[in-house]
């Protein structure tokens, strides 16, 4: 239902209705970061990606045509953003500029937290060896739960090669993170 009621905001927003598009950048802004977060490993820059996204996307309302729903739209323009900014950061990104995690509230023993802490930074790290496509893909298949269809259509690119990006992303972090097993 809230696919419905996007397409009618966006529907709204590109004829003007600025209140309807708020409601959308309300609606989606935090997924949307998250995923952005994930990808870019920096919450400012993750931030910037996203306003710039919906900045672009307040610009392009009008051509929407809803052949894709509205997030398919905002995953696609989000993950451009950030892989733009990816190749512009590379060859290397300063893994100490990566945000720690918080500490779970809930851990049972300072062991258990200190393991997975390190078991993120240990992931963290890995998911900086796959290219910044790999790993659009894997975060989007694996941590934002979107289907090949969706991370194909969102990163314009064939279902198979979403499905090849994805084995070899997981490829290498199965062999990255061999050590936690």
């Amino acid at each position: 239902m809230p696919e419905r009621g996007d397409d009618l905001l966006a529907a709204r927003a590109g004829e003007g209705d600025e209140g309807a598009f708020e409601v959308l950048v309300r609606r989606h802004s935090a997924t949307l970061l998250s995923l952005a977060t994930r990808l870019l490993g920096s919450r400012a820059d993750a931030e910037d990606a996203v306003q710039e996204a919906f900045v672009s996307a307040w610009r392009r309302l009008p051509d929407f045509r809803g052949d894709a729903a509205f997030s398919t739209w905002m995953y696609r323009i989000v993950t451009n953003r950030c892989l733009n900014v990816l190749r512009a950061r590379r060859p290397t990104q300063d893994l100490a500029a990566i945000p720690e995690p918080p500490a779970p509230e809930h851990a049972a023993s300072p062991v258990r937290a200190v393991e997975g802490t390190a078991a993120v930074e240990a992931l963290t790290v890995a998911l900086t060896g796959l290219t910044p496509e790999q790993r659009a893909c894997w975060v989007l298949r694996e941590l934002h739960g979107l289907s090949y269809s969706e991370i194909a259509e969102a990163v314009r690119i064939s279902e198979q090669s979403v499905r090849g990006r994805i084995f070899r992303a997981r490829r290498y972090l199965t062999e990255a993170m061999g050590a936690w097993r």
